[in-house]
């Protein structure tokens, strides 16, 4: 079940200090919840707690940045191919857009495809699991071949012919890459969920009438979120890098709109001329996927399944 809120219980000790009288003493000891549990042991991991900053500033840049900064992703300016400068930061392409605002942009639409992946994905594979992995028998059988038949598949290839019948519309994309990876989370929360069925709060919820719904939605799920976060995090990093891959081959976001992965495609033949169009996205994609997975590192260490509640 579902561990109690944190409460704060008292504990008063008589010491016997004279024989005239005693003293009496409170001892105040705080219990801590999971979740604060979980937020210190994040805070100590200073790696993952430095990506999360880095990452938080460049999504505030991506979309309050690129609200504020002058030139918009489709404004073409007189400056042809100029390097980076005060008035251009990342340079112009060579008909004169700001690369900047196109960065910006790119960065915007890689982020809402990687993280609609991950949500996407993460729902849909935790209740695949669950389910399996609660009922066993022929359910879990017919439910996990399934996802052994989508885990089968050659997920670039196939994403790139279901990318480019997508006709370019990011969100279709995003579904597109969720669909091949769903599977991957629905074998790690049935793994959870098989080890957490026996356990003796599952038998009280039984006892006390609870039904199957109930029992999976109230109190398995809820239990394996620790490493359901974890795979969803990466599930984030998996979908930029995957995205970036679809674009760069042409079959990912198309123009008029653009990604980062797009960027890099469409100035890959400007690496020795004009090498900041290609390098300024292609750092944006390190940093998002790094961070991220950086962050995933923190949340396992955090959500460590062999921590258990302590006093302090």
């Amino acid at each position: 079940m579902p561990e109690p809120s944190t409460t704060e219980t008292t504990a008063t000790a008589q010491l016997q200090d004279s024989p005239k009288g005693t003293v009496e003493r409170e001892f105040t000891v705080q219990e801590r919840g999971q979740f604060q549990l979980v937020l210190r042991r994040f805070m100590q991991h200073r790696l993952a707690v430095a990506s999360l900053i880095l990452l938080i500033v460049i999504v505030l840049l991506a979309y309050v940045g690129g609200w504020l900064w002058k030139y918009g992703p489709e404004d073409i300016t007189p400056d042809n191919s100029e390097a980076p400068s005060l008035a251009h930061p990342f340079g112009t392409d060579a008909v004169g857009k700001d690369m900047l605002a196109q960065v910006l942009r790119g960065t915007q639409i890689s982020l809402q495809i990687s993280v609609l992946v991950a949500i996407f994905s993460t729902v849909v594979g935790t209740i695949w699991g669950a389910v399996a992995g609660y009922y066993r028998g022929w359910i879990d059988t017919v439910l996990m071949r399934i996802a052994d038949l989508v885990l089968t598949l050659p997920l670039l290839a196939v994403a790139a012919v279901l990318g480019h019948n997508a006709g370019g519309s990011w969100w279709l994309i995003a579904v597109v890459i969720a669909g091949l990876y769903w599977a991957y989370v629905s074998r790690v929360a049935r793994g959870v969920v098989l080890s957490l069925r026996e356990k003796e709060f599952i038998e009280a919820a039984r006892a006390l009438g609870a039904g199957d719904g109930r029992i999976i939605f109230r109190h398995l799920v809820p239990n394996a979120l620790g490493s359901v976060i974890v795979n969803a995090t990466i599930l984030v990093s998996i979908g930029i890098l995957l995205e970036t891959a679809l674009s760069f081959l042409g079959f990912g976001v198309r123009p008029p709109d653009t990604s980062l992965g797009l960027l890099v495609s469409s100035a890959q033949t400007a690496v020795d001329t004009r090498p900041w169009l290609f390098y300024f996205p292609g750092l944006f994609i390190i940093l998002i996927a790094l961070t991220i997975n950086f962050i995933g590192d923190g949340l396992r260490d955090a959500f460590d399944p062999q921590q258990t509640k302590v006093r302090a």
